[in-house]
């Protein structure tokens, strides 16, 4: 910290937290804001997902890793809250850095209300979010006008403590607009079998993007009926968006020159 931060902080002035979306992980993707206030932090609270390239560019020291990863090591989400809570009361200024947009399923909304019980000044800055950008990379609008003209972004990784599912896939299957699951890797067998259950056609097409914009981004496509069995031989992990509706078959068109022109990402 500066000697003016110090100072604040010996005079039991709160610091300030920012709630950061990183964007997909493309570091050319993160907004001009968000690197003003990366550089300026004085701690950087980060997830896994903004990528390796954004995350190396942050001095080590600085940063503190609070990330949660399917069938990986979990930070508890009230670590993470008070400790948001703990830095600012040290008067300094924190970066709670987010893939994606803090607000799209990101928990962005629960920070903010814990840190507004606590009286801690904070800002939210908006992201490039996933279920848009990652789609779009691969070559996929999830709206077109020949295809849908709605979108529903749902999460495929529900709090397991709810009693029962707050998505309703068979609305979603009767509103012939594009899917988005994130985080949905793991349950992909289950809502695809709920879609099917709820009268989606087997032969809707699908998209998996794993790892949207990164350098080792991978994208597999096959139907509602075969999207498992296609994830299962190409080795699909998370983090990775799944495309549902006609919008994903759109792809054909342009992926050959997405390969040659965009820097060759492989399909599966």
């Amino acid at each position: 910290m500066s000697g003016a931060d110090d100072a604040d902080a010996a005079d039991g002035a709160d610091g300030m937290v920012y709630l950061v979306g990183s964007g997909p992980g493309d570091p050319e993707l993160l907004t001009l804001k968000a690197r003003r206030l990366v550089e300026e932090a004085d701690v950087v609270l980060h997830d896994k997902l903004p990528g390796p390239e954004i995350l190396g560019s942050i001095p080590e020291a600085k940063r503190e890793d609070v990330g949660k990863r399917a069938g990986g090591d979990r930070t508890s989400q009230e670590y993470t809250n008070d400790r948001l809570v703990e830095l600012a009361r040290e008067g300094r200024t924190v970066v709670r850095l987010k893939g994606g947009d803090p607000f799209v399923f990101g928990r962005g909304g629960e920070e903010a209300e814990h840190l507004v019980a606590h009286g801690i000044p904070f800002e939210y800055v908006p992201g490039v979010t996933s279920p848009i950008a990652g789609p779009g990379v691969a070559g996929i609008p999830v709206t077109h006008r020949d295809h849908t003209s709605s979108v529903s972004f749902v999460t495929g990784h529900e709090d397991p403590t709810k009693p029962e599912s707050m998505v309703e896939w068979e609305a979603l299957a009767a509103t012939g607009g594009t899917i988005v699951v994130l985080m949905g890797v793991g349950k992909l067998p289950d809502y695809t079998a709920a879609l099917r259950d709820a009268g989606l056609a087997g032969d809707t097409p699908v998209a998996l993007i794993e790892r949207a914009t990164w350098p080792d981004q991978r994208v597999a496509t096959g139907t509602l009926d075969t999207i498992v069995d296609v994830r299962d031989r190409e080795g699909i992990e998370p983090p990775a968006i799944t495309v549902i509706g006609g919008v994903a078959g759109a792809r054909e068109r342009v992926e050959a020159f997405l390969a040659n022109e965009l820097g060759g990402y492989e399909d599966g």
